[in-house]
Order: structure tokens, then C-alpha cells, then sequence
């Protein structure tokens, strides 16, 4: 197991645990040209990272060490190289559900934090000003909910906010019949102009990159709060600080920004973001940010391992994974 976090040592240790016959080694460090020689002598590698493995010349290698996947313990695949793998021979799996409530709870923070203008009431109280203006809020059940990407996460969103008494709506391909009790569908454009809270919840591909750009922040109402817990490049950053700026809409709630691979889990209180759209939205009262943490339960963290190490080992015995994405 590459780049393994203290915290998932334990859930490592319990499954190892139930599995006597198998042993599991872990490193901290990712999985690149640098590191891929770490795999020799094992039968299959799981892997947590934000950046790309690297060219295919690194999946090459896998297949010439004897490697015949590569099991991710994240959602997100798009590190991977699934031409390279498939040229090689290596099934990729993935965790996609390791816990959709564990997102939509920081979803719901967010919102609260947001609609309750708690930052800018935290910027006033710094300065000792504890005056009520333009602090009044609204109160969720009487809120307009927006879910783009109603799968497993903004299923789990919709049922909260649901049960909150929010009217939710929702644009996604797939209408699951099973939430017809909670959420009505709709069309994209429909979400940007009628919701008080959008929330993104779509896997990152080339039609999604910059979903929210200056066109569709245009179509949201001035009041409307926008949130992100997918991807970062599915909202256009700098669009977003200009339309913040403008007042177009109220303010933002994100978990991921475009280019925070390279900042999360990482200490940079001493370094130079160099990250001019970042900084702007760090210094935003009306914009909350947390560095890439919705996974971040102790239930998500367990299943994530736990479901990726049964992968591994299904592949490693010649059966059929549970959780393929090619």
C-alpha cells in the first residue's frame, strides 16, 4: 500500500486481522517513476494520491513486475492512465461509495456556514463589531436546493436536505425512481437559476472541467450560494472570484479547488501559495474553504481500505473485482 496516512493504519491492521493468509505492507510516499520499483516482490499494489502516476512507461513496469492491477482506494480516477493500464494488462478499481454520507454532512456545514453568515459575522466579531446589519438569514426549509450529479454523494445530499424540509431539484442522466420522494428533476439551466444552494457532485471528465464557468454563475440568482465537494476543475476558479467579486452571487462553500492536489494534507503556513485565484477566495468572509476533507471520517477512511484491499485480493486470486473501472 502506497502513501498510507497514519489514520489508515488501523483499518489496515483490523483487515489484516481478518485475513491471516494475506500480508500487507505499506509506505508514505506516492506512486511514480521514483517509487514503482517498491512493488517488486508483491502480488498486487493499492494506491492513494492526488497527483498522476506518471507516463506508461510506469505501467510498463507493473506489468513487467508481475503487477496485474492497480487498485485505488479513492473515488476519483482520472490520476490514472486507463489507456496505458489496459495496454498492460491492469484492471483499475476504485472506491465509489466508500461513504456518501461523510460528504453530504460537510455539504450541509458548509451551507449552514454559509446561509447563517457565520464568516462574515466572524471577520466583524475580530474587529469587535457585533452589530446585527445585513446579518438576517434564511431558514433551510425554506430553501431551494440545487444538486448537479445525483448519484451515491448527491443522493445522500438530497435525503438531508430532504429531511430538513428544503425542496430539492436536481439535473443528472439517470433518474433513480428510488428518490422520487425526495428531490424532482430537472434540467441544468433550471438548477443554475432557481436554486438558493448548488451544490456539485459530478465526476471530473472533459464535459464537466469548468461546468460552473462565467456563463452559468451569471444564470444564479445574486443570492444564491454555490458549493463544491467533486472535483476542483469543475468550477473555473478565477470565473468564480470575478463573480464573487461582482456580486453575482453570495458567497461559496468548497472542499476542492483547481490545483490543491498540490496543497492538501501539506503543511504551507511557511511558504508561498502562489496561487492568485486561492488567495483571493481565502481572504473572502462569505466564502468557506476546507482542504479536501469530505472523505475524511473515521467510517470513510475504514471502508476505503477495507474495500480496496478486497479488490486487490479478488484480482490477485483470479476472480472478478467488485468495483472495475475499466
Amino acid at each position: 500500500m502506497y502513501h498510507v496516512r497514519d489514520d489508515e493504519l488501523i483499518a489496515t491492521q483490523r483487515w489484516m486481522a481478518s485475513h491471516p493468509d494475506v500480508q500487507v505492507d505499506t509506505n508514505t510516499v506516492p506512486f511514480n517513476a521514483e517509487t514503482v520499483e517498491l512493488a517488486a516482490g508483491y502480488d498486487g499494489i493499492v494506491l492513494q494520491q492526488h497527483g498522476p502516476l506518471g507516463a506508461p512507461a510506469v505501467y510498463k513496469r507493473l506489468h513487467e513486475l508481475g503487477i496485474k492491477q492497480i487498485t485505488l482506494r479513492i473515488t476519483g480516477y482520472e490520476i490514472v492512465d486507463l489507456k496505458a493500464a489496459a495496454q498492460f494488462g491492469l484492471t483499475v478499481t476504485n472506491v465509489p461509495a466508500y461513504s456518501p454520507r461523510s460528504v453530504a454532512e460537510l455539504v450541509l456545514a458548509h451551507t449552514m456556514w454559509l446561509v447563517r453568515h457565520l464568516g462574515i459575522t466572524a471577520a466583524r466579531e475580530a474587529d469587535h463589531d457585533f452589530r446585527w446589519d445585513g446579518l438576517e438569514a434564511a431558514e433551510i426549509h425554506n430553501l431551494t436546493i440545487g444538486i448537479i450529479g445525483a448519484g451515491k454523494i448527491g443522493s445522500a445530499v438530497a435525503r438531508i436536505f430532504s429531511a430538513l424540509g428544503a425542496t430539492v431539484i436536481a439535473a443528472d442522466p439517470i433518474h433513480r425512481p428510488e428518490l422520487a420522494d425526495v428531490l424532482t428533476y430537472t434540467t441544468h439551466e433550471d438548477v443554475f437559476k432557481t436554486a438558493d444552494i448548488i451544490t456539485m457532485h459530478t465526476p471530473l471528465t472533459p464535459d464537466t472541467t469548468h461546468m460552473i464557468n462565467a456563463q452559468t454563475l451569471k444564470l444564479m440568482k445574486p443570492t444564491a450560494f454555490l458549493i463544491n465537494a467533486s472535483r476542483g476543475p469543475v468550477v473555473d476558479t478565477p470565473a468564480l472570484v470575478a463573480s464573487l467579486q461582482a456580486g453575482e452571487i453570495a458567497g461559496a462553500g468548497l472542499d476542492t479547488v483547481e490545483g490543491d492536489d498540490q496543497l492538501v494534507a501539506q503543511d504551507w503556513r511557511d511558504k508561498p501559495l502562489n496561487n492568485a485565484p486561492l488567495t483571493a477566495l481565502l481572504s473572502m468572509a462569505n466564502v468557506n474553504l476546507s482542504p479536501h476533507i469530505g472523505f475524511y471520517t473515521d467510517a470513510a477512511v475504514a471502508n476505503m481500505v477495507e474495500i480496496a484491499l478486497d479488490d486487490v485480493v479478488r484480482i490477485v486470486s483470479g476472480e472478478q473485482p467488485r468495483h472495475a473501472v475499466v
